[in-house]
């Protein structure tokens, strides 16, 4: 029991830790995504109005992702007999789907500066670059010491990566324009900046979506745990084995185990429930531990008329 409070409050202590970083890391956004809207505007980049549009949605990610924290610690009661711990996951593919749609608007305005393109002014792509790798860097290094496990923590990660990468490519952008005056770098810069979010965003909707389909974690080998049940001392069989997870770091498994006539049902589950513990990290265990049924068929005589 001890152990158990001591686990709950650790887990408080990473979600009170992991909200404060994301609170400092969203600030820096902000002020960062508003320098970068001005000075892409004044310098006609629309590698520099990529970069704040993407991080608009990282503030975006960054106020969804503390929502789904403080949702996801609501203890379970009435209906929510899980509580809310899958707001990470809807926060996940929220992310994930919002990456995309931006991908598609800055790959169609690269498209049109491609074929029509415009004066750029690249010593301003250069500095704002370089200030933008500064700020992007702080911000990774909070959200890196956060609690990575939670889905809706690495999604704002992931944005976060995307922008360095972003970065980047934009301070090479600028000093391509300043050097040879080839303005189409900017663009060319956006289209790669929209190919890294494609790539955040497959990513988040592949993780977030095999927790929705309810899929055994990755990590975890069905087989290998079925395997595992049915070779311990006792069991015949074992049948309705399901794997999934409910949350970031809450796997849970359920079966229908056989065990041979006269065997002890509630001492072999306690068994199967430790090592399925230690073993496989698997805490949350619905194991319905019946005995074998008798294969003698049972006779019925045909009834004889009594006797006068």
């Amino acid at each position: 029991m001890a152990d158990a409070h001591a686990g709950h409050a650790t887990a408080h202590l990473t979600e009170d830790a992991s909200r404060r970083r994301l609170t400092v890391a969203l600030a820096l956004i902000v002020g960062l995504m508003a320098v970068q809207v001005a000075a892409g505007i004044f310098a006609h980049s629309l590698a520099l109005l990529s970069d704040a549009a993407h991080m608009l949605t990282d503030a975006g990610a960054f106020v969804l992702s503390l929502v789904a924290l403080r949702l996801a610690a609501r203890p379970a009661r009435g209906n929510l007999t899980f509580g809310l711990k899958r707001a990470e996951i809807l926060s996940a593919q929220v992310n994930g789907a919002a990456l995309l749609v931006l991908a598609a608007l800055i790959v169609y305005a690269a498209i049109r500066r491609l074929v029509e393109p415009a004066q750029v002014g690249g010593w301003t792509v250069v500095v704002v670059a370089l200030g933008g790798l500064v700020v992007n860097l702080v911000a990774t290094w909070q959200l890196a010491q956060a609690d990575r496990r939670n889905m809706a923590v690495e999604g704002s990660f992931r944005h976060l990566l995307t922008d360095l990468y972003a970065f980047a490519g934009t301070l090479v952008a600028g000093l391509v324009i300043v050097t040879t005056g080839f303005d189409r770098a900017d663009p060319i810069a956006s289209l790669a900046v929209a190919a890294l979010m494609v790539w955040a965003a497959y990513g988040l909707l592949k993780h977030s979506g095999r927790v929705l389909l309810e899929m055994s974690p990755e990590g975890l080998d069905v087989v290998e745990i079925g395997q595992a049940i049915a070779e311990h001392p006792g069991v015949s069989s074992v049948h309705d084995l399901h794997v999934w997870q409910i949350a970031t770091g809450f796997p849970a498994l359920s079966a229908h185990v056989l065990v041979r006539p006269g065997d002890d049902c509630h001492g072999i589950r306690r068994a199967l429930e430790m090592m399925l513990g230690a073993r496989f990290a698997l805490e949350h265990t619905t194991l319905q531990v019946d005995h074998e049924r008798s294969h003698e068929l049972l006779s019925v005589e045909p009834a004889h008329p009594r006797e006068e």
